[in-house]
Order: structure tokens, then sequence, then C-alpha cells
């Protein structure tokens, strides 16, 4: 009878978790095998055969979905497979996923010589039951094999690395990270102790620091595997909290700051192990030099990589660390890690005091571009970026867990810093727009609003920096406006005077628009591929050169114009019938004005998958209403506007049931990204203030299909007509804006009339 594992009771045991669990079934799973080795042989005593544990099993890495892979050593026992199968049935009827192998010890290391697999397999091999000689022979033979054949498995291990990090992606930065196979993650530990084991490529430390940082992310795949039941190592955003909570982590952000500073700290390793062993096997010809090259007092480039010489003084000289930072940007090199370490211990406990020469240095690292963020990285590795900056401390490995944000909030802040970077030909201040692009979201790392909290931290770090007050002052206001530009770009009516004087009273000078412009741009490209586009460049373009006008003195009607519509669809207006007309990426719709005429565009536009980026509205004496929607495609690129005004007739004559329809297509094509950790509440903010002849309501709400058709049908059941529009998405949420006028044509300012449009909009969703 073969004996019970019970696994069930293991993993239902709350008081064993991550690595515990792993080890306490690993051991469990040990016995078990054992006893099923001894039946499986018992016909002959196990003989010429061993049963050994290979792969992560051999490793001691067992989790609660994973493979158990094994391998059947044998000298050529005639009745090995009916032995084989006596202990492989009793594993597979217990539901587990074998990887099995019977061979001897000849065939394995035969399959070895030329399998990368097979090869990495036997050099973590662990002995479970039968001939303990015979697993040590092939333990020993094997890691001869592997030595002798480093070369040729370095360069394929290095080659798959870089190949897996391009398809996974990375652990730290990614909403739902593969703890397994990132950059970042357990695969690449397993990389490194492979390495290790043909040559010495770790430096000291290297190993105890992979080892903590390996038991973090294990840990989560423990969980991970204990919650979902199946196998899989993608940590999805409705399994963080609960693996938060198994792990005794204060909540999910928590968790996944745990994650990134692990996944960090492991792809940071690996990246300079892996750039040894290619340094290793290019040889001493590889480098192009073979002289130092002197970069900065003290700092030198040796074999490619920049280095401390004798005399520098890490103790007594503050303006090391920058200039080592500055002279690693400006060659596109990493720090010598001898070097490194030696910079790390000297280096005074206290925050650096800054000079003249200091900010100098620093805003020469940023305006280096993108090999700034490796050498920020190295510095942050090892406490240094902190002695230069306190404050960058709260936003270290801080997750922003929504699909909005592709980054960490410290690694935003340094691609924000890279892009702008690139952007400084458009700016009277270079040194400003870096310094102001790396530290516009530091009001992240404390609790309130970043924005308000941000102006004050970067008002007392320009203080503490030396910097001049107008350039405090400059700093401040980047921090205070770095959202002004893309949200009136996206969200306001472009067309309203009062729209563009309000933005050019908010920023105050050419210069500040110059900065806040050459931002956003290098803001949103950090953000993710959501924040930028072709559509926002052009907004963004098109509110610059308005507000540049008048803030140099013109006349704000000398940009909006009247409003009018263009002459050629006033002209389709006054003939006085109804005309559709769909092409590229904009709906035109002329018709008989009537209530909801609106929301049956856009119920119609949603039922063919186009999303409205912004809208806008007319109407004339006559009667007659214009709408121009510009659009884009949620599926195909290439829109059916045949199609889309056919439902468009019929809705309008009333002969399309929307609200099913709607219904229908919200059923089959769900929004199925999760982007954030939770959805939104609606809300809804009336705006008075910034037009001058419309009431501006914003709607913020969880995005959903036909979301558009229900607010704006709510809008004109209170007799409201929509002026212009303009719909954003970010993240899983829309935020539509609206200029909207009484039947009057005045703007909206009875109390309990703008409740009630609160109260309908908010009914609507």
């Amino acid at each position: 009878m073969a004996p019970i594992l019970d696994r069930a009771a293991l993993f239902a045991d709350a008081t064993l978790r991550g690595v515990d669990l792993s080890r306490a079934y690993g051991e469990r799973m040990d016995q078990w095998l054992a006893a099923l080795f001894g039946e499986g042989t018992a016909g002959t005593g196990g003989e010429g055969v061993a049963l050994i544990a290979v792969g992560g099993y051999g490793r001691g890495e067992l989790a609660p979905q994973s493979d158990l892979d094994l391998l059947l050593l044998h000298t050529g026992a005639p009745d090995i497979a009916a032995e084989a199968e006596r202990i492989w049935y009793p594993i597979w009827d217990e539901g587990l996923k074998l990887g099995h192998s019977v061979r001897t010890a000849k065939e394995a290391l035969t399959l070895a010589a030329n399998d990368l697999d097979t090869a990495t397999s036997l050099v973590a091999i662990r002995h479970l039951a039968g001939d303990l000689s015979l697993t040590e022979d092939l333990a020993e033979r094997g890691l001869a094999l592997w030595r002798k054949r480093a070369r040729r498995w370095l360069e394929e291990i290095s080659a798959r690395v870089a190949e897996r990090h391009q398809q996974a992606g990375e652990v730290a930065f990614l909403l739902e990270p593969d703890i397994k196979e990132g950059r970042g993650g357990l695969r690449d530990v397993h990389a490194i102790r492979w390495a290790e084991m043909a040559q010495t490529v770790m430096l000291e430390g290297d190993d105890a620091t992979l080892a903590v940082n390996h038991d973090v992310l294990f840990a989560v795949r423990v969980e991970l595997h204990r919650r979902v039941e199946r196998p899989g190592d993608r940590l999805v955003l409705e399994e963080q909290n609960g693996v938060a909570e198994a792990l005794g982590y204060r909540d999910a952000d928590a968790l996944m700051a745990a994650v990134s500073a692990a996944a960090r700290s492991i792809a940071w390793t690996s990246d300079e192990v892996w750039e040894r062993v290619g340094s290793a096997l290019k040889g001493p010809h590889g480098w192009r030099m073979s002289r130092d090259r002197d970069l900065a007092p003290g700092v030198v480039l040796r074999d490619g990589r920049v280095c401390l010489t004798a005399a520098a003084d890490p103790a007594n000289d503050p303006m090391l660390v920058l200039r080592v930072a500055v002279a690693a940007a400006t060659a596109d090199a990493r720090i010598d890690r001898t070097s490194l370490d030696w910079l790390a211990a000297q280096t005074p406990d206290s925050p650096l005091v800054w000079t003249a020469e200091a900010r100098g240095l620093f805003a020469d690292l940023l305006l280096a571009g993108r090999p700034a963020i490796d050498v920020i990285e190295t510095l942050d590795q090892r406490g240094l970026f902190v002695h230069i900056l306190p404050e960058w401390e709260p936003v270290r490995s801080k997750p922003q867990r929504n699909a909005y944000h592709r980054f960490t909030v410290d690694r935003h802040l340094c691609e924000t810093a890279a892009n702008a970077a690139a952007l400084t030909d458009r700016v009277e201040r270079p040194d400003l727009l870096v310094v102001g692009a790396l530290l516009h979201d530091i009001g992240k790392g404390y609790p309130g609003d970043h924005t308000v909290v941000g102006i004050e931290v970067v008002g007392e770090m320009a203080a503490r920096m030396g910097f001049p007050p107008d350039d405090a002052a400059q700093l401040q206001n980047m921090v205070r406006h770095h959202l002004l530009l893309p949200d009136v770009a996206t969200r306001r009516d472009l067309s309203d005077d009062g729209t563009i004087r309000w933005v050019a009273n908010q920023v105050g000078s050419i210069t500040t628009l110059g900065l806040l412009d050459a931002l956003t741009e290098a803001d949103s490209k950090a953000t993710g591929p959501a924040a930028w586009s072709s559509w926002k460049a052009e907004l963004l373009r098109v509110l610059v050169e308005r507000t540049e006008h008048v803030l140099g003195g013109g006349a704000v009607e000398d940009v909006t114009g009247d409003g009018a519509p263009p002459p050629d669809l006033l002209a389709k207006m006054a003939e006085g019938r109804r005309v559709l007309e769909g092409s590229d990426d904009r709906l035109v719709v002329i018709s008989p004005d009537r209530p909801g005429l609106f929301a049956r565009a856009a119920a119609v536009l949603a039922l063919n998958g186009l999303d409205v980026l912004e809208a806008s509205a007319y109407s004339d004496d006559a009667g007659m209403a214009l709408e121009i929607f510009r659009v884009e495609s949620s599926g195909s690129p290439n829109i059916d506007w045949s199609r889309v005004l056919d439902h468009l007739d019929k809705a309008l004559d009333g002969r399309l049931a929307l609200n099913s329809r709607l219904r229908e297509r919200a059923h089959v094509y769900r929004r199925t990204p999760r982007l954030a950790d939770r959805p939104s509440d609606p809300k809804v903010l009336v705006d008075n203030e910034l037009s001058e002849v419309a009431t501006v309501i914003e709607v913020r709400a969880p995005d959903e299909i036909g979301v558009l058709y229900r607010i704006t049908r709510a809008i004109a059941d209170l007799d409201l007509d929509i002026r212009s529009a303009k719909v954003q998405t970010l993240g899983q949420d829309v935020v539509d804006s609206f200029y909207l006028r009484d039947a009057q044509g005045e703007k909206v300012t009875d109390p309990d009339y703008l409740v009630e449009i609160e109260r309908a909009i908010l009914g609507s969703l």
C-alpha cells in the first residue's frame, strides 16, 4: 500500500508560510518518495539504483504547485522500467506534475555534455533514496563536466538571460510581475549560481545579498501557489492583498515595495555578474584601451570601468561621489565594484553638504540622460544616493499599483529626468528642467496630496541645496503645476478664451511655460504608453502656443477665434437636413436639434468599439445642431464607417435598441485588464470659473462600455446643451469633461440645479 502524502493538511497549516512551508513540504515529499522507492524496489532491494531530486526540487525550492523533477539512476538493472512505473504511478495518482527520467550515469552525462537544461539539472542534484554512492558519483562527474564546458555554458546562459528579460519584463516595475522568469526574479539567482559553479563570478557579499532577496521572492511564490492552487508565477493584482496578509506585510503596497526592492537588487547583481562574465569571455584583447584615462580628480576609466585612483580620498572629499557619478554617466560605463564598495564604506553617513560645485555636478549627472539611470541605481544599491538626497528614501521602490504608471516612484522620477535631458534645447534653464523633473513627484513618498506635500519638500530641498530664491521658486512651480498642462490639454476646451487666460495666469511666465511643456512630455513618456500619444502631443502643442501668445502680450481672441465651426459645415447646417459623415478619425453629425442627440451618437460609437477622444457641438437659430467627434478604435485600426453611419441613422430615428445593445456588448466585451487594485468611486466636479461662457463639469468614473452614453443621456434629461467634451482614459478610469449651457444658452449658476446635475450623473453611473 502506497504511503499517504496529505498535502492538503500541510498547505492548510497557517503557521507555516513562505520558505518555512516549502521546507516542510520538501521534507514530507522526501519521506514520501523514499517510501515509494522502497515499495517500488522491494523485489531487488534497490541495489544499483538511486532516486535523485533534480531541478528546483533538487535545489530545495519546492512550492505547492511546482513540478516534481526526479531522476531514477541505475547501473543497468534489467527490470528498471517496471521499478520506475511502481514509483511513478503513485505520484501521478496524487495529481502531481512529474518531470521524470530513467538513465544510467553515462546516459545522463552524455546528454549533459550538449544540453544546457540537463547540464544545469546535474549540478544541483540531491539524494533521496537508494544507492548513495551512485548519486555522489554523478554529482562529482556532473560538476566536473560543467566546469570543463564552462565557456560554452556561460555564453549560452548569458544569451538566455537577455532573451528571458526581454520576454518577461521587469519584476521590480510590472504591475503583475513574473516572480520567477522576470528580470530580477528567481531564475536570475539560479543563473548566477550556475555560473558560479563554472568559475568565480560573484564578488564579496553578492551571495549573501542574493540569498536574502531570493527568499523574499520565493516566499511570495510559495504563498501565491498555495492561494491559486494551480501552477503559475505571475503575481496578479487580485492575489496581492492575500499574499501580503499571508506573509505578514502591512498591505499589498508594502508587499510590492519589498518585491520591487528585492528584484532591483537581484537585477543589479545580475547585470554586474554578466558584465564581468562577458568581459572575461572577451579576454584582455576585448578592451579598446589599455591605459587609464583621467575623467576627474581621483577618477579614471580603466578597462571600460570607472575606477578610483589610489590618491582618491572618499572620507575627506565630499564631491567624490558626484564626480564618480558624472564620470560614469558621461562615459556610459559601470562603476568598478571595488571602487564602489570603497566609496560606500568611506563616504560619511551624514548628508552631502551642498555647494555650487555640487549643484553643477548634480545637474551634469542628470543632463547625461539615460546613462544616469543606471548610475543612480548603482549609487542607490549602496546607499549613496540617499547620501546625496535624503528625501529619496521614502520613494525608494514605492509602488504605483495601477496600469497607468509603469514604474515605481523612484524609477519614474529617474525616467522623467532622463527624458527631460533630451528636451533641454527647448528651455532657457536646462539645469532646472532636469532637477525639477527628478523631483516633481517626490511628494508621493509622504502622506497627503503629493503635489501639495511636494511643493513644501522641494522648497526645503532647494534651500538646503543652495539654489537662489528665484530658482527655488521655479522648482516649486514645476512641482505645483506639473499636472496643469496635461490636465487642461486633455480635459478642457482649448478654443475657450477663459481656459487659455486661466492657464496663462497660473503659469505666469514664458520661462515657466517652457519648463512645464518639456516636463509634461518627459513625465508622460515616463508614466506609460497610455499617458502619451500623438493626440495628446497635438493638444499640448496647441495649448502651449496659445498660452505663450497671451503671456507675450497678445490677445487671447487672436488664437482661439470665435468658436465657430468650419465654413463648409456651416453651409451644410444651413441646408436644414441630416448629414452623417465619417472618415479617418472624425465623425460629423448634422441634424435637427433634439435632446439626447449627443448621447445617441456616443452610444452608437460605443456599440462599434470606438472611443471618443473629444467632441464639439454647435447649434444655430434655425434649430439645427452640428456635432463633431474625434474617435479612436479599441479594436481594429480600420473603422467601418458604413456600419457606424447605418447604426447612427437608425438610432436618430429611434429604430435601434441602444440600451439593450450596449448591455449585450458590455456582457460580451467586458473590460478584461485589471488596471488597478480597486476601482474608483464616481465623482462629479463643477467649475464655473474656468470658462466665461459655459459651466465645466468633470466626471471621473470606472471605465465601462457605454459610460459616456449614460453620462450624456443624464445631461440631456436635464435640458442641458453640451458645447464641447473631452474624454480621456486613465488606467481603469475615465475622466470626461463637458462644457454645458442651460436651455437659455447660459452658464448654470443655480446651486440647486448644479446639485441635480451631480445627482443625475452619479445616478446614471
